[in-house]
């Protein structure tokens, strides 16, 4: 790949992190209001995207961002205010970018009036000022001034001489020095000297090395701290000298009818005009920070500091280190296995360096992880637009609030994320939310809300969506399902079986099918692979105030905390994040039940008992009454006892995928290579609590109820 198609393929990269910062800023803004740092945030955002694409020629693309960032320009000004009622024209606009770098990375060239609606209605916005759309987007680099000379009535008025020269890290962060020379410019009067002796020939140009730099002298009433406040954003990628001089008497700014002295030098420049723009034109951003503050504010402290900087790593080389750090992970484990081993008097001489190499494979471990780990905001940000357009189609009124798209989680995790949240919505939206008519009929806002959110709880990262709709419908479940011979027609089943019969294979209870729902593809899908990536999910539903489904899904699925368990012969590997804890319960804890293994009387309430070596059939070297019993969950709500022989020990485990090699296989999720080299096998705690409810179903469900009805009690 050569050195230009490696840049453009940066700044598309660069654009997916500048349109997630547009669509979060143009959320906030309909959410509350428009702030100062957050139309900065999205001004600077539009322009980075436009300044890359007019490196690369995408000239619709320049052309819309151009419109797009002059209507925030205005705002920002305060030329223009943003209301309700043009808010909706912002965010088409965010979708009509999205669409066209979307085009431009795949080599599509968009139709002449692609966008041409959303583009006239921010025409619209600007009114009178729609005229400043005009020109040429790609060179609007100019900085207007007009000299003034300084007068005799000059009381309170300070001068003030300004070196500014940029450096490569000031482009690469997408600041536009010529933005901040006009921030320079709005504190007085500016008499202002571009030196481009360093400009080179245009064949030599680099793309992301600034070549201009400026002289100034500014008049203004403001002190030295306002000044500086200016560079605040750029004071440690710049060389910056602000010296406040007193000028002699008539010394000032050059008048009106100032005559040049003849003999001055004045630079020469070869380069033709769109090599002065291409100088000054901003390299995509690298730093999400940089999008977020304005260059020039209030004076106020010292210059900030720079931000971390980052850098851009391909993910194969993540993985190769992720692998690497995996493998490590086993080889610690079998040196600790040959520690253990040794004899005592050797052993002990090891064992202390052993627990420092445990200790720092933990943290190599942790931080490699966290090179993989991303926000899941990746995927939250494509929602706002999906219930949008959903809720246009549908002619319903539905917002959308987002909770936590800062919590972090392994990347091969959000990237299965996109197909069940987009289902899960456009479940909410179509089925869920009412009209407005029907909402206000019901005595609730016209408006319905989406509430998606995430946190960490527990070892796992919980996703919940929530809406206020009508919630699930349980009679028209029921008769949905029996009609399609899923459920028994003299089966009594609560509501709560009833609502999670819509997880059932090709169950949907849409009258009509449409390009939204009703085409039998359903929650069973995105049970499935939501259980792939070994998460779980549950529902709750209440007639009339609406539904909440629950992910839990694993951190990671690369490295995990598991406890190493015995059966007979036979070993395993229980994850963590699905133990409750474990005890040796005495026989008069455990009561018998017609068709149970055993009922376990824990702290009053009652929990069914799964035997592991009768569900994997394998012989149990201490029978049906002993060994340990490790209270595990198998979803929301759903606890139970897994009686094993032995507990090994705890163990960081590398997670091995076998379905590749022998397909699924019920109640084991993935292998892992324990410290004495063999080779374990990682359970699904959710499959097997469903393997022994298919194997004793009228057991288990007995043991359910009495299990809800103790706890009730």
């Amino acid at each position: 790949m050569s050195s230009f198609e490696q840049l453009k393929q940066t700044f598309f990269d660069e654009c997916g992190d500048l349109l997630q910062q547009v669509e979060q800023g143009l959320t906030e803004i309909r959410e509350s209001g428009p702030t100062d740092d957050t139309v900065n945030a999205v001004f600077r955002a539009v322009h980075s995207i436009k300044g890359g694409a007019g490196i690369f020629g995408f000239n619709g693309l320049v052309g819309f961002a151009h419109v797009f960032e002059t209507v925030f320009d205005a705002v920002r000004s305060h030329r223009l205010d943003i209301t309700p009622e043009n808010t909706d024209t912002l965010l088409t606009a965010g979708d009509v970018l999205s669409d066209l770098v979307g085009m431009s990375r795949a080599g599509e060239t968009p139709a002449a009036d692609f966008g041409q609606e959303c583009r006239q209605a921010l025409e619209a916005m600007m009114g009178d000022s729609a005229e400043e759309m005009g020109g040429d987007p790609a060179g609007d680099f100019d900085i207007e001034f007009t000299p003034v000379k300084f007068g005799d009535d000059d009381e309170g008025q300070k001068v003030y001489e300004i070196s500014f020269r940029p450096k490569p890290e000031l482009l690469k962060k997408a600041n536009e020095p010529l933005y901040i020379l006009r921030e320079l410019r709005s504190l007085g009067e500016l008499e202002l000297t571009a030196d481009l002796s360093h400009l080179p020939k245009l064949s030599q140009i680099e793309f992301d090395q600034p070549y201009a730099s400026w002289t100034a002298r500014l008049k203004t009433a403001s002190d030295k701290t306002a000044v500086e406040g200016v560079f605040d954003f750029v004071v440690d990628d710049c060389d910056l000298t602000i010296n406040e001089v007193t000028p002699a008497p008539g010394e000032g700014l050059p008048s009106d009818n100032f005559t040049p002295d003849p003999d001055a030098e004045i630079p020469a420049v070869a380069a033709p005009e769109a090599t002065l723009a291409a100088a000054a034109m901003p390299a995509p951003a690298t730093e999400a920070a940089a999008a977020s503050k304005p260059a020039g504010g209030e004076g106020g402290g010292k210059p900030a500091k720079g931000g971390a900087t980052t850098t851009r790593v391909e993910l194969e080389k993540i993985d190769r280190v992720v692998n690497m750090v995996g493998e490590l992970v086993i080889s610690q484990a079998m040196l600790g296995q040959i520690v253990q081993e040794l004899p005592e008097d050797i052993a002990g001489r090891l064992l202390q360096t052993l627990d420092e190499v445990v200790h720092h494979t933990r943290e190599l471990k942790d931080s490699v992880m966290s090179m993989r780990a991303q926000p899941v905001g990746a995927v939250f940000q494509r929602m706002p637009r999906l219930v949008r357009e959903l809720a246009t189609k549908t002619s319903k009124k539905v917002r959308l609030e987002m909770v936590g798209e800062n919590t972090e989680v392994d990347r091969s995790i959000v990237e299965q994320l996109s197909d069940p949240l987009t289902h899960i919505i456009r479940n909410s939206v179509d089925h869920g939310i009412e009209t407005p008519d029907v909402r206000a009929a019901a005595g609730k806002n016209e408006e319905g809300t989406i509430r998606l959110a995430a946190e960490h709880r527990g070892g796992r990262i919980v996703i919940e969506i929530r809406d206020d709709g009508a919630g699930i419908n349980p009679e028209r479940v029921l008769k949905k399902a029996r009609e399609r011979g899923l459920v028994g027609p003299d089966a009594t089943l609560t509501d709560d079986e009833i609502t999670n019969l819509v997880f059932l294979p090709g169950f949907s209870t849409a009258e009509a099918i449409s390009d939204i729902s009703g085409r039998g593809v359903g929650m069973d899908v995105v049970k499935r692979n939501i259980q792939d990536i070994g998460g779980r999910i549950s529902l709750k539903s209440e007639r009339g105030k609406g539904m909440t489904i629950q992910l839990a899904l694993p951190l990671t699925l690369a490295v995990m905390d598991g406890m190493v368990i015995r059966v007979g012969k036979e070993t395993y590997v229980v994850p963590m994040s699905a133990m409750v804890e474990c005890l040796r319960p005495s026989k008069s804890d455990i009561h018998d039940l017609v068709g149970t293994q055993g009922m376990l009387r824990l702290r009053g309430e009652l929990l069914p008992i799964v035997n592991l070596g009768n569900l994997l059939d394998v012989a149990s070297t201490e029978g049906d009454n002993g060994g340990v019993v490790i209270i595990t969950e198998a979803g929301e709500d759903i606890r139970f006892g897994l009686r094993v022989d032995e507990l090994c020990g705890h163990q960081q485990v590398v997670i091995k995928s076998i379905e590749e090699s022998y397909g699924s296989i019920p109640g084991i999720s993935a292998a892992t290579i324990l410290g004495n080299g063999r080779v374990a096998f990682i359970l699904d705690t959710e499959k097997l609590y469903e393997m022994a409810a298919m194997q004793a179903p009228a057991a288990i469900n007995s043991a359910r109820h009495e299990s809800t009805a103790a706890a009730r009690n």
